[in-house]
């Protein structure tokens, strides 16, 4: 474990530009006055600018509060509020202000409801549709503890991508993540695979893992019907969070890339800046692909 001594200095090319230009701060102003939380903002995403001037943006619903605490995630944890039953309409009355293209729906964790917030899940993608039918969407989902009949709501409500994250590989999950499971996140991926859906999934490096583990990892998400994978850089959010292991190089992230891509993925994004949501408008068209 790093010492106070030792942190890892980060390089070059994780420099990150500080957000701006016109298509940005018209996002922005939308999602302050309509009250929503972003997964961009609250992430602290390298790639904002980018997308939101893309018309691509990552909402978060459900609040802010998480029942989880994943030593790698900076999201609020604790007891979260009252769902809040307006937050459908309002969000997809967003998507429609800001003429958003394609939008990724993410959510905190809550293992307090007895759905999981799967119904605000579906309800919230079938408002978007409503409002905005060209607009296309992508998922990015807990894992509802595995049940199927939750993962269900989402699938019926039609977004065109269902992704959801094993977040890094088999041997660190214990140690990184909240009470999720390593075969239990692959249940749920099989799951939304096997009802004809995209599925889609991402994880991040530099956590200790070997490239052996990210290879294994590649080869449990085709046989379980991923067809789209993410792979980004770890950065420790506060000194309470778990340590950066490793910067991983660009060289080895093309590496990462080029294998998943010849092992049969049919979208591989990996560079250190990618996070689940980069490119997202793309993964659409898996189904396109020959």
């Amino acid at each position: 474990m790093n010492t106070p001594d030792t942190i890892l200095r980060k390089p070059d090319w994780l420099k990150i530009k500080i957000p701006s230009g016109k298509e940005y701060l018209s996002v922005k102003e939308i999602v302050d006055k309509n009250k929503l939380h972003t997964i961009c903002t609250s992430g602290h995403c390298p790639n904002m600018q980018e997308c939101w001037g893309r018309g691509t943006a990552t909402l978060m619903i459900l609040g802010d509060i998480c029942t989880r605490s994943c030593k790698f995630c900076n999201t609020k944890t604790g007891k979260p509020l009252p769902v809040d039953l307006d937050e459908p309409r309002r969000v997809a009355e967003s998507v429609k202000r800001m003429n958003l293209k394609h939008v990724v729906l993410t959510s905190v964790d809550r293992d307090d409801l007895t759905d999981g917030g799967a119904a605000i899940w579906a309800e919230t993608i079938l408002k978007i549709k409503e409002l905005n039918p060209k607009t296309t969407i992508e998922t990015l989902i807990p894992d509802f503890d595995g049940d199927e009949e939750l993962i269900q709501q989402v699938i019926d409500a039609g977004p065109e991508v269902i992704s959801h994250n094993l977040e890094t590989v088999r041997r660190l999950t214990p140690e990184t993540r909240s009470r999720a499971q390593y075969d239990r996140s692959l249940h749920v991926l099989q799951y939304i695979a096997q009802k004809g859906i995209i599925a889609k999934s991402g994880i991040m490096v530099g956590l200790g893992e070997t490239p052996e583990e990210v290879f294994a990892l590649m080869d449990d998400l085709l046989n379980v019907g991923v067809s789209v994978l993410t792979i980004g850089q770890y950065l420790q959010p506060t000194k309470k969070h778990l340590p950066v292991k490793a910067y991983i190089t660009p060289k080895q992230f093309e590496i990462y890339r080029k294998t998943g891509l010849e092992k049969g993925f049919r979208f591989v994004e990996s560079s250190p800046l990618v996070r689940s949501s980069y490119h997202a408008e793309k993964h659409v068209a898996v189904n396109q692909k020959s």
